[in-house]
């Protein structure tokens, strides 16, 4: 095989997060974003080392698997939910294969296996999202067009693409209330004539619409984000935005000045337009405070699933200080914190410990302290020394230089919660390579139709 060559042939089997598996000539050869069984024509562009890679040009046949009409206009040029033509109960078979087959080298790479080496641990399978679809109560939506020099579009970036944007009028991940806001900041940017940020150029207006809606209380946030090339005046799309016939309510309008380089939301400044720059959501009968850039879980069912289950997970913690690292705005803590002598929630993102500080108090919480800091100093920082650890990392795991530190805690037992398991896998080994053993593990599907899910660990220290 030689790069630019086409060929043709059925995956196999999917590999986390989107690799297809398709043999060709005994060699296998991984196909992104494709399902197993689907017959695809590809093109070989990387060879390293033996590893041979292509690109999906075309699906010639449906995977028997695709039993289902797609649900939007922009499937399958969309990548957001590339699964959708897939009946539920078999993205949850194959996100659970898929999980397996990493636990399971990761743990016999760490030696823990029975006396047939096989990997030693129970695996507790999966758990579904209570809703399949309209569960996302946070999005970004990008500014942009869907073909150069193309009318101005907003939405989600085509598969494949860092540049192309298709509009997403009919996202079905998504409450209608967002769509219908959509439709109304794009339908204004139109009549403006605002040109969207060129990220080679740096030049042009609109960048993203964030948007985020409590699933329990209807409460939503609407952020607009654009550069300061422009300063317009936004009163009018305010008052379009208001007039809308929606089921749940508009509690703030934020106008988010970013001029960084990068593509990333992120604010210089944020200009409140209408109301508040914060809404409330409900989770297992507490109130969260929500910020526009405070992490909340974006499946709110589908987090109780989530917490609800790490909760049995990490069992009785009465006289117990536990510590709980990547700490968001505190859903965990406040969880644990009936149940617990102390818990100390350690967030990098200083406005999510401003939340969680807040939320405790509301929720009558008195056994919780929240840090902000990045965990790796943080650690050094703390007096007290934690009984329990929870981790639930940002997408690319723990910190090489802070996980010495946490396993030198040498609590007896601690839980992670992962929503990447590849980098899962990459620090269980070192766990185990340093006195612990994988006891459990189970999957919780928040992202249906997608490529992404949750996995939650339980370790135990046996040897000190």
């Amino acid at each position: 095989m030689k790069k630019g060559e086409v060929y043709e042939g059925i995956i196999e089997q999917v590999d986390f997060p989107n690799k297809g598996r398709v043999m060709v000539d005994g060699q296998p050869v991984i196909v992104k974003n494709g399902m197993p069984g689907q017959r695809v024509r590809f093109m070989i562009n990387k060879k390293r080392g033996g590893r041979v890679e292509a690109r999906l040009l075309e699906v010639l046949e449906p995977s028997p698997l695709e039993t289902r009409k797609p649900v939007c206009s922009i499937f399958p040029q969309c990548g957001g939910c590339m699964y959708q033509t897939m009946d539920y109960s078999h993205q949850l078979e194959m996100k659970q294969e898929q999980i397996r087959r990493l636990l399971d080298t990761a743990i016999k790479n760490g030696g823990q296996v029975d006396e047939n080496g096989n990997p030693d641990y129970v695996f507790e399978g999966i758990k579904g999202s209570p809703t399949e679809f309209r569960y996302r109560n946070k999005m970004e939506f990008s500014f942009g067009d869907a073909e150069k020099d193309g009318p101005l579009t907003l939405g989600l970036h085509k598969k494949g693409s860092t540049y192309d944007v298709l509009t997403a009028s009919d996202c079905k991940l998504v409450h209608e209330d967002l769509t219908k806001i959509l439709t109304c900041v794009l339908d204004y940017c139109k009549e403006q004539g605002f040109t969207y940020y060129h990220k080679m150029r740096h030049e042009g207006y609109l960048r993203h619409l964030l948007l985020r809606r409590g699933n329990t209380t209807g409460e939503i946030l609407i952020n607009l984000v654009t550069t300061t090339q422009l300063d317009p005046d936004l009163s009018e799309l305010v008052e379009r935005l208001l007039a809308l016939p929606l089921e749940g309510t508009i509690v703030g309008i934020l106008h988010i000045l970013n001029d960084s380089l990068a593509d990333l939301v992120q604010s210089d400044e944020t200009r409140v337009l209408y109301g508040q720059d914060y809404f409330y959501e409900n989770l297992l009968g507490l109130k969260f405070k929500i910020t526009p850039f405070s992490f909340f879980q974006p499946n709110s069912l589908g987090a109780e699933v989530l917490y609800e289950t790490a909760r049995s997970y990490i069992g009785d913690t009465r006289d117990m200080t536990v510590f709980d690292l990547y700490s968001g705005t505190g859903t965990i803590s406040q969880i644990l914190a009936a149940v617990a002598k102390k818990v100390i929630g350690v967030e990098i993102v200083e406005e999510a410990v401003v939340a969680a500080r807040e939320n405790a108090e509301r929720n009558g919480i008195e056994n919780c302290e929240f840090i902000a800091g990045d965990v790796l100093k943080v650690l050094d920082e703390i007096g007290e020394k934690p009984d329990f650890i929870v981790l639930d990392p940002p997408r690319d795991g723990i910190h090489p230089k802070a996980l010495p530190k946490i396993i030198n805690y040498q609590v007896e037992n601690l839980v992670y919660i992962s929503c990447k398991p590849t980098s899962l896998a990459r620090d269980l080994e070192s766990f185990l390579k340093q006195g612990y053993r994988v006891e459990r593990c189970v999957c919780v599907d928040q992202f249906a139709q997608t490529v992404h899910t949750e996995t939650i660990c339980h370790l135990k220290r046996v040897r000190k």
